[in-house]
């Protein structure tokens, strides 16, 4: 029997890389599969921060991270990479999300001007701050509205294979990274398509809460996870795919929503007749009449779709570890 161990990160300057994913960063930490982590992330750069008078709790761990570490292309601040020994490009990385935690009182949110759903009719960056009531799970807008919060991470992924050197931790791909999902919370599972050895996986960019599409920017906030990872060499992928309690889920990622609908959708038609044995024509008059497709996020130059068919459609997959 393996003998499965308990580890805990916290966001530092040394646990930390600001803005891309690489597969020739050093790990922070190695783990075996099964072994459980607690990570906790913090987010936002030097001007995203309210101000003194405020009253809010800024994160120590998140200005030592703005004084000692080089801002990276605009993007986020990545707890990790983790490595699990012996995943190698071609397996899979079953991510178990066990717990998801607020741990700041503060969110915010930005429109940025040339970026969203749309780029060309807000002119100005605009910065607000939403206090964050832990305890009850609820945000109060300016405005005075109170918003339920149902914490996810935006991104979780592994490293890129590694002819590509450091890219942009905005995009999501194949690898995940900024899929900004809002079902992949707390009991869910995400399995990753490896490209890299060791799997390298990284988690950031907690968000409160979210619409489907994130037309702007999400309730953007300080999160800690904690995750089990599991190497899964009996698995193959090519996309992202996530379990919750009621549903499975396909996802894809393009610069163009109607290229990541046929992705998205293909996956889907793979996984109905895995799991039924039906043919691919029975697979898409089930995945027309009890599928639902819905726009992950518009906002990360690659869009994204995610497609979610609850599992009493499906046979159980002896393969994936039901949530």
């Amino acid at each position: 029997m393996l003998d499965l161990k308990y580890h805990s990160v916290a966001a530092s300057p040394e646990t930390v890389h600001w803005g891309t994913f690489d597969a020739a960063l050093k790990p922070i930490l190695s783990v075996d599969s099964g072994d459980t982590i607690t990570i906790s992330t913090v987010s936002g750069r030097p001007v995203d921060l309210p101000s003194p008078a405020s009253g809010f709790a800024i994160p120590s761990a998140l200005t030592e991270i703005h004084a000692r570490l080089k801002q990276g292309p605009v993007g986020h601040i990545l707890t990790g990479p983790i490595e699990v020994r012996g995943a190698k490009p071609g397996d899979v990385l079953e991510v178990r999300i066990r717990s998801v935690e607020l741990n700041t009182d503060w969110g915010y949110n930005v429109i940025f001007p040339l970026a969203g759903a749309l780029p060309n009719e807000f002119a100005q960056q605009r910065i607000i701050h939403f206090p964050i009531d832990r305890t009850r799970k609820i945000a109060r807008a300016p405005w005075g509205l109170e918003i339920p919060l149902r914490p996810f991470f935006g991104v979780m992924g592994v490293a890129p294979p590694l002819g590509w050197g450091s890219v942009s931790s905005l995009p999501p791909r194949s690898y995940g990274g900024n899929i900004d999902n809002k079902e992949l919370v707390e009991g869910s599972i995400l399995c990753l398509p490896i490209h890299a050895d060791g799997a390298m996986f990284s988690v950031g960019d907690g968000h409160g809460a979210q619409g489907d599409g994130e037309v702007c920017s999400a309730i953007e906030t300080g999160l800690t996870g904690t995750f089990e990872l599991h190497l899964r060499s009996d698995l193959s992928l090519s996309w992202p795919l996530a379990e919750t309690a009621t549903h499975v889920i396909t996802m894809a990622f393009h610069p163009d929503l109607d290229d990541c609908v046929e992705i998205a959708l293909r996956e889907m038609l793979y996984l109905v007749r895995d799991r039924t044995g039906l043919s691919p024509e029975d697979a898409l008059t089930l995945c027309s009449i009890a599928a639902d497709i819905r726009v992950t996020q518009v906002v990360n130059g690659n869009k994204g779709i995610h497609i979610m068919l609850d599992k009493r459609n499906l046979a159980p997959d002896p393969r994936l570890t039901s949530v």
